[in-house]
C-alpha cells in the first residue's frame, strides 16, 4: 500500500503548478488533444459546477451549453494533458455541487459574479 502512495504522490502537481480556481467560476481549460502523431491544444470554456476527489484522483466538472446543448466534461486536476487552466471569472455561489444548472435555461442558467 505505501509503494501506491508513492507512486500516486509523485504524479500530483506541485502547489504552486495546481490550479487555483473554485465551484461556480468560469474558466478556460487548455487540454492536450493527440491525433495521431500529432499534437494540438483545445479549448473548453465553461462553469465549474462540481469538484470531487482528493490527491491523483481529484476531478473537475465544466459545464457550457453549445448550440443550444449541453456540454459537460470532467478533467482531472493533476493530468499532464490539462495544460492550463484559466480564471475569466469568478462566480459567487452557495452550494459545492451547481447540479441545479441543468435543469436551468438561458438567463436563469447564469452565476453572478463575485465583486472583490
Amino acid at each position: 500500500m505505501d509503494a501506491l502512495k508513492t507512486i500516486a504522490a509523485s504524479s500530483v502537481k506541485a502547489e504552486e503548478n495546481k490550479p487555483k480556481f473554485e465551484i461556480g467560476d468560469t474558466v478556460r481549460v487548455s487540454v492536450n488533444i493527440r491525433e495521431g502523431e500529432r499534437e494540438r491544444i483545445q479549448m473548453f470554456e465553461g462553469t465549474v459546477i462540481a469538484r470531487r476527489g482528493s490527491g491523483v484522483a481529484e476531478t473537475f466538472t465544466v459545464r457550457r451549453v453549445s448550440y443550444g446543448v449541453g456540454v459537460e466534461r470532467v478533467f482531472p486536476v493533476h493530468s499532464p494533458n490539462v495544460v492550463a487552466v484559466q480564471t475569466i471569472r469568478k462566480g459567487r455561489v452557495r452550494r459545492s455541487k451547481l447540479y441545479y444548472l441543468r435543469d436551468r435555461v438561458g438567463k436563469a442558467a447564469k452565476v453572478k459574479e463575485q465583486i472583490r
